[in-house]
């Protein structure tokens, strides 16, 4: 039995097709540069992974515009994608 699987961009709520090569994937995690140093929030971006889409916490985008609209909103929140 075959299914359909649709992702959607996060922002601009565009559906990623089967040619779709620019997508990407964001999420927010955070980061100690040292082990005693305060955790420091970080925002993470890498080309669309199949398994990686599916986490509860990745957001799908749909290309550079997209990406750069979570980054700007990250960056004036607190630091949640």
């Amino acid at each position: 039995m075959a299914f359909t699987e649709t992702f959607r961009c996060e922002v601009c709520g565009k559906a990623k097709s089967g040619e779709s090569e620019d997508w990407w994937l964001a999420w927010a995690e955070q980061f100690s540069p040292t082990p005693d140093a305060q955790p420091l929030p970080q925002l993470r971006f890498t080309p669309w992974d199949v398994l990686l889409s599916h986490q509860p916490d990745v957001r799908h985008l749909c290309g550079a515009r997209c990406a750069q609209t979570v980054m700007d909103r990250w960056m004036t929140s607190s630091n949640g994608v």
